[in-house]
C-alpha cells in the first residue's frame, strides 16, 4: 500500500510518462526545443503541422527560418533569444514563414531552459492564430526533454488531467499563475480551480464530458487561485486517448487573461460613453433646429390670444382661448425642456444666492406636495454663491421636488439641503425623499429624455432631462442614488461662483409712453410682439434687420431696444447690440430668441427673453430696463420660470393662494 506522503512523489516519477502522453495529445501548438545558439534540437507533431516542416528536414537548422527576410535581415530573431535570457520570457506576435514559403500570423513565447544555473536551450511555443483555432499539440522528443519544456513554460498552465479529473502533472505555468506548488496539487481535483457557484452547479464534470464527447471544450470564465483572489481566465480541455482509442486523460490549458479583459471592458465603456454623446448631439441638433421656427410660431399664436380675449366676451369662447392659452405655454415648456436637457438652451447665468433661491420657493414646494408630505429644510450656513442662470435652477429644484413627491404615494418625508463642498469647490444642492426607490435596471435611464415610469398622461419624462441639462449646461453634474424600500437622492453639484460685475446701465427713465424699437424679421411675430407692447403702454417701431435698425437709431430717437437674436444678413441680433451699445452705451437693450447658439455667448452682456414670451414676462424686463413701474407684473421672484415647470409643479405655481392646500 502506497503511504499518502509517497503519493506526489510518485505523481511525479510518472510525469515523464504523462508528458508523452499530453505532447502525443497536442496539435494545436508548435513546441519545440532550440539549443543555446538558436538551433531546434527538438521537434513536435504540432510543429510539423503549423510549418510544414518534419523533424528530419528541420533538426539542427536554426530557429530563424521560420522568420521573414526583413526579420532576419533585421536581428529579430537573435533579438528574441536575448530577451528570454535577460527578461526569463519573451512573447510576441508577428508573422511566420512556412516550409512551401507561405505566411501565417502567430503567437511566440520563448523561454530559457536551465539546467543547475546552465543555460541548456529555450522552450519554444508557437501557435498560429491567423484563424484563432485552439487546437491540440503534439510533442515528439524524448521524455526529459519534454519534461524541461512543457515545465518551464511559464506564460501558460499546461498540464494534465485523470480520466476522473485529478491533476496529474504540473508545469511553472500552472505554479505562477494559480499559486499551487506541484506537491501540493498533484493528486488534487482541478474543480479547486472553479468557483464555489461553478463547483456547485456541476461545471467542472460538464466540462470534462463535453470534450470527452466532442474532441474539444474551450472558454472564458473566472478561475480561482491557491490564495482565493479570482482571475479571468481563457481554458482549453482536450481529450487524450491511447491507440486503441481508449480515454487515458485530458490535457489542459489555462492563460489568465485578466488584462486583456480589462481593456475589452474598458474599450466597451468608452464606446458606450460615445454612444451617449452622439446621442445628445444628435438630439441637439434635432432639437435646436426646429426649436427657433416652434417657439415663433407659439409666440404668434400666445401673442395673439391677448388681442382676441379682448374682443370675445362668450364664456364658450373664453374657455377656448384658455384652453389654447394653456396649450401653447405646455408647448413652450417641452421645448425649452428638450433645450435645456440637449445643452443647447440660450442661458442668462447670473451670481445666485442658493439659500435665498430656496427659501423663495418654499412656499412653493410646501404647496406641491401638498398635506401628506412632511417638507425638511436642511440648508448650511454661509453657502458659496453659484453663476447660474436662475430660472433654470429653479425650474430644476422644482422638478426634482414633484418626482420625489409622486414617489411618494402614502406620504413621507422630503428633504431640500444645500451644503458647500470643499473638496471639489462645488456646491451640492440635494432633494431626497423617502419613497419607494428605483430599481436598478431603471436607474440608468431616469435622465432619458420622454423617459417615465409614470402612467399615461401623468409625466412627460422630461423633468429629470431638464435637471441633467441644467447641471452640465451650468459645468455642473448631477448624480442619483436610490436604494429600493428606502427612497432616493438626487444632487445637483454647481462650481462654486464668484461675485460677477452687474450690467450698468445709465439712469433712463423714460417720462410718460417709451418708444421702443423692435427688430423682428417674421411679420407675424413682429405683429404679436406689437400688441402686447402697445397694451403695456410703449409707442413701438419696427425694423426688419439690423441695417435699418441702425438706420433707425440714427435718424429718430428711441428709448428701448428690443430686438431677435437670429436675423438674416450679416449682422444678427447679438451683434446689432453690441454695436448699439459701442454707439450709445446708455440706450437699454433687450434681446429675445426661440433658440440661437449665439445666444451661448450673450452671458452676462444682455437680458435675455425667451420666446415665447407673456406679457408679464415682457413687461418685466422692460420695466427693468427703463426704471418705470412693473405695470401690474407679478412680484413672485419665479415667476420667470413658471413656464418652465412640469405640468404638476406648474398647476401649483399658478394656483391662487387661497386654494393651494385644498
Amino acid at each position: 500500500m502506497v503511504k499518502k506522503s509517497d503519493r506526489p512523489k510518485r505523481g511525479i516519477f510518472e510525469s515523464e510518462r504523462n508528458f508523452r502522453l499530453l505532447a502525443g495529445g497536442l496539435i494545436d501548438y508548435a513546441i519545440c526545443m532550440l539549443a543555446p545558439d538558436g538551433r531546434v534540437t527538438n521537434w513536435n507533431k504540432g510543429a510539423a503541422r503549423i510549418t510544414g516542416y518534419s523533424a528530419k528536414a528541420i533538426l539542427g537548422k536554426h530557429f530563424s527560418v521560420f522568420y521573414p527576410a526583413e526579420d532576419r535581415a533585421s536581428g529579430l530573431p537573435a533579438k528574441a533569444l536575448q530577451i528570454a535570457r535577460t527578461e526569463k520570457h519573451a512573447a510576441a506576435e508577428g508573422w511566420f514563414i512556412r516550409k512551401d514559403g507561405s505566411q501565417f500570423h502567430a503567437s511566440v513565447v520563448i523561454d530559457p531552459i536551465y539546467e543547475k544555473r546552465k543555460l541548456v536551450g529555450y522552450a519554444m511555443v508557437t501557435r498560429d492564430i491567423t484563424e484563432r483555432q485552439q487546437a491540440r499539440a503534439d510533442l515528439d522528443a524524448s521524455e526529459s526533454q519534454f519534461r524541461l519544456l512543457v515545465s518551464n513554460v511559464t506564460d501558460y498552465a499546461l498540464y494534465m488531467l485523470t480520466p476522473a479529473g485529478i491533476v496529474a502533472n504540473w508545469n511553472a505555468g500552472g505554479e505562477r499563475i494559480k499559486g499551487y506548488s506541484p506537491d501540493e496539487i498533484i493528486g488534487q481535483s482541478f474543480s479547486r480551480f472553479y468557483t464555489p457557484a461553478d463547483q456547485a452547479a456541476g461545471k467542472p464534470a460538464r466540462a470534462l464530458k463535453i470534450a470527452e464527447e466532442t474532441g474539444h471544450y474551450e472558454e472564458d470564465g473566472w478561475r480561482v487561485r491557491k490564495d482565493g483572489s479570482f482571475f479571468w481566465a481563457s481554458v482549453v480541455i482536450d481529450p487524450i486517448r491511447d491507440g486503441d482509442g481508449s480515454l487515458v486523460g485530458f490535457a489542459k490549458i489555462t492563460r489568465d487573461i485578466s488584462e486583456r479583459r480589462e481593456a475589452q471592458q474598458k474599450l466597451e465603456l468608452v464606446q458606450r460613453q460615445l454612444a451617449e454623446s452622439q446621442k445628445m448631439d444628435a438630439l441637439g441638433q434635432l432639437t435646436g433646429g426646429v426649436a427657433h421656427d416652434f417657439n415663433n410660431l407659439l409666440m404668434i399664436i400666445s401673442g395673439n390670444l391677448h388681442r382676441i380675449k379682448r374682443e370675445v366676451t362668450s364664456e364658450r369662447g373664453q374657455l377656448a382661448l384658455s384652453a389654447i392659452d394653456t396649450a401653447s405655454e405646455r408647448a413652450a415648456s417641452l421645448t425649452s425642456q428638450l433645450l435645456t436637457f440637449a445643452r443647447r438652451q440660450s442661458v442668462n447665468p447670473q451670481t445666485v444666492d442658493v439659500a435665498d433661491r430656496i427659501a423663495a420657493l418654499r412656499e412653493v414646494l410646501s404647496s406641491a406636495l401638498g398635506g401628506a408630505i412632511k417638507l425638511n429644510m436642511e440648508i448650511q450656513p454661509d453657502l458659496w454663491p453659484v453663476f447660474v442662470d436662475p430660472n433654470e435652477f429653479e425650474t430644476a429644484l422644482i422638478n426634482l421636488v414633484v418626482n420625489a413627491r409622486d414617489a411618494m404615494a402614502n406620504g413621507g418625508k422630503l428633504t431640500v439641503s444645500a451644503r458647500n463642498a470643499p473638496e471639489t469647490a462645488e456646491v451640492a444642492v440635494g432633494v431626497a425623499d423617502t419613497g419607494e426607490g428605483i430599481p436598478e435596471d431603471v436607474l440608468s435611464k431616469v435622465f432619458d429624455p420622454f423617459f417615465t415610469t409614470k402612467p399615461v398622461g401623468k409625466g412627460t419624462g422630461l423633468g429629470l432631462s431638464q435637471v441633467h441639462g441644467f447641471a452640465h449646461q451650468a459645468d455642473g453634474r448631477v448624480e442619483i442614488a436610490s436604494t429600493l424600500g428606502k427612497g432616493t437622492t438626487v444632487s445637483i453639484y454647481l462650481p462654486r461662483g464668484t461675485a460677477a460685475a452687474k450690467r450698468t446701465t445709465a439712469d433712463h427713465s423714460v417720462r410718460g409712453s417709451a418708444i421702443v424699437l423692435l427688430i423682428e424679421d417674421n411679420p407675424a411675430v413682429a405683429d404679436a410682439s406689437t400688441g402686447l407692447l402697445e397694451q403695456l403702454g410703449y409707442t413701438v417701431r419696427w425694423a426688419s434687420n439690423a441695417e435699418a435698425a441702425l438706420s433707425e437709431i440714427d435718424a429718430n430717437g428711441v428709448d428701448v431696444v428690443f430686438s431677435d437674436i437670429v436675423m438674416p444678413g450679416r449682422m444678427d441680433g447679438l451683434k446689432l447690440a453690441r454695436a448699439i451699445r459701442d454707439r450709445k452705451p446708455e440706450l437699454p437693450i433687450l434681446l429675445t430668441t426661440g433658440y440661437s447658439k449665439s445666444a451661448r455667448d450673450v452671458r452676462s452682456d444682455f437680458p435675455v427673453l425667451r420666446k415665447p414670451y407673456r406679457i408679464h414676462d415682457l413687461s418685466r424686463e422692460l420695466s427693468k430696463l427703463t426704471g418705470q413701474g412693473s405695470g401690474g407684473v407679478m412680484g413672485n421672484p419665479s415667476a420667470g420660470a413658471v413656464g418652465e415647470f412640469d405640468s404638476a409643479a406648474r398647476d401649483v405655481a399658478l394656483r391662487p393662494k387661497a386654494k393651494a392646500h385644498s
